[in-house]
């Protein structure tokens, strides 16, 4: 299965790249952090902390939110709030957001699925969908090109 996978496109890249290729940049993309092609929103408004001390996707409220590096981050309990803007880097996911195993292709197009998630080495990575997430973890040497090709990645974001 591994050598199948590691012979396909990423999905991230492939899936989307032919549907958004001809949108006009949108001002939501232009941040340091993923909010989607609307709204200012990260993670599509779920609670970065949940990922780490329940293990998995809980939506946030409106109730407990937070701005941070241009976005609102919103949290499910007080407590996830306060862990959150006591140490917002812990919790943030990687690569502002964007899809990891995209970014892994060199592609920032993707949008994520918030259930499409990974811990790995106690940092947050994100994906377009469940397949991605499995091969960012478990395709050899995935992760280290996500970290490789992000530099320039976000040189492009911020050039939007």
């Amino acid at each position: 299965m591994n050598a199948l996978v590691q012979g396909m496109p990423g999905k991230c890249s492939v899936i989307l790249a032919g549907i958004f290729a001809g949108l006009v940049a949108n001002p939501a993309l232009a941040g340091e952090i993923n909010t989607g092609y609307f709204g200012d929103v990260a993670i599509k408004g779920y609670d970065p902390v949940a990922y780490f001390t329940v293990s998995k996707a809980v939506k946030g409220s409106e109730k407990y939110s937070h701005r941070w590096l241009g976005a609102t981050w919103r949290f499910s309990s007080p407590e996830h709030q306060n862990s959150f803007q006591a140490t917002p880097a812990k919790f943030a996911p990687q690569y502002g957001g964007y899809c990891s195993d995209g970014v892994a292709y060199g592609q920032a197009t993707a949008n994520i699925d918030p259930e499409a998630w990974r811990i790995i080495d106690g940092k947050l990575y994100l994906n377009f969908d469940p397949g991605s997430a499995q091969e960012l973890e478990e395709v050899e040497g995935q992760l280290e090109k996500a970290e490789a090709n992000w530099p320039e990645i976000q040189k492009k974001i911020a050039a939007k």
